[in-house]
């Protein structure tokens, strides 16, 4: 098996090099040539507990011998017990469980117009933040105001516009300007080059849609669950929205996404306004659960803030070394290294030395190890980032 196998076979919307891997434990995963990599990617930001963690695949065994699949059209335990772990690690009084970010995103924007619609039929716009990332479905994609994910797939769905984040006079000319049913944020952009949304900014948006009738969507796929050193990044904001969309993580390496409503817009739908055939697998449940039992200890968040601010110290020194990096962002264990360049190169050196890292935006480098990541990883990382930026 080579890249050559995966040109032949797959629709080329990836551009993937090198031997395939086989296999993980931990922090570490390795190819079929048996090369080791330090893993700082964990999936993009999906394996917050690392590779073939133990919690995991007891709880995926157990399923498998039970139940693999039934429909949404019949109800099982694990569906059961991880709503209510939402619910209970979060504002949320509803849950809808789907497969993947994206179709979270897909469901938050119709739940949303669906609520607002008995208010008013011209009530459907929905506002977006520039240098955001929602997915790359059509309503996902729309919301995504990053000119880059547009280009050859127009034209795009109606009713959507677009701001600057933290922007609070820019973001009100445009509200002002229609009737909105939906405001959609992350509150840490990952995907646009890990930039944060001001408290103020947050506060204003909620201020606004409370005395408009706008849900207000908080899109943590990326930055929740445990990943910013708080269960989720609103927390760290005080800030509460009507809709969360929640996945990556989640499923612990297997597709599952989830939608966190509020009463009011939980209630406006009914059967038949949505659905999914796979979504809420009990299988992926079983592992969400684990997941989410194991992130939400006190003890595992406060490492997690622990070795965020360790990394961010060490990425820190090593750009008063080197000129190459501009800035260092994020927090928790979302970090981001502006480049003075593109780092697509930097990506593949890294990888070349053993560490895997990936890019976000146009210029950053994006750290997002396992957040079971120990000093030892952090100190090998960035010894193999500093012989790369040598």
């Amino acid at each position: 098996m080579s890249t050559s196998d995966y040109n032949k076979y797959f629709v080329p919307t990836f551009s993937r090099s090198g031997a395939p891997f086989v296999k993980g434990k931990g922090m570490y995963i390795y190819d079929a040539a048996g090369k080791k990599y330090l893993d700082f990617s964990a999936g993009i930001a999906v394996n917050a507990l690392g590779h073939a963690h133990p919690a995991l695949i007891k709880a995926m065994a157990d399923q498998s011998k039970k139940l693999i699949h039934t429909s949404n059209l019949y109800i099982t335990p694990p569906h059961i017990e991880l709503a209510s772990l939402l619910i209970k690690h979060s504002f949320g009084k509803k849950v809808f469980l789907c497969n993947s970010g994206t179709e979270a995103n897909e469901a938050a924007i119709k739940f949303s117009r669906k609520y607002c619609s008995s208010i008013s039929p011209k009530k459907y716009h929905i506002l977006s933040f520039f240098n955001g990332f929602h997915g790359r479905t059509y309503g996902a994609l729309s919301a995504t105001a990053q000119e880059k994910f547009h280009k050859g797939f127009g034209p795009l769905l109606g009713g959507f516009h677009y701001a600057k984040l933290n922007d609070v006079e820019g973001t009100k000319n445009v509200l002002d300007k229609y009737d909105f049913a939906t405001i959609i944020v992350e509150p840490l952009q990952g995907e646009g080059g890990i930039l944060s949304a001001d408290t103020v900014f947050l506060k204003f948006l909620r201020k606004y849609a409370d005395e408009h009738d706008i849900v207000l969507v908080f899109d943590e796929i990326q930055s929740g669950i445990g990943r910013t050193g708080t269960f989720w990044n609103y927390e760290q904001h005080k800030v509460i929205p009507d809709i969360m969309s929640t996945a990556k993580p989640l499923g612990g390496g297997l597709p599952l996404g989830a939608v966190v409503c509020c009463e009011k817009v939980a209630m406006a739908i009914s059967p038949g306004n949505h659905g999914t055939t796979f979504g809420g697998n009990p299988v992926a449940c079983a592992l969400g659960c684990e997941v989410l039992k194991i992130v939400s200890k006190k003890d595992f968040l406060e490492n997690v803030k622990e070795m965020g601010n360790y990394l961010k110290e060490k990425l820190s020194s090593l750009a008063k070394k080197y000129p190459s990096i501009k800035a260092v962002r994020g927090c928790g264990l979302l970090i981001g290294a502006e480049m003075q360049s593109d780092p697509k190169a930097m990506v593949e050196k890294c990888r070349e030395k053993g560490l895997l890292v990936i890019s976000a935006g146009s210029n950053t480098l994006r750290f997002v190890p396992p957040l079971i990541v120990k000093k030892i990883h952090i100190d090998a990382a960035m010894k193999i980032f500093e012989g790369c930026l040598k």
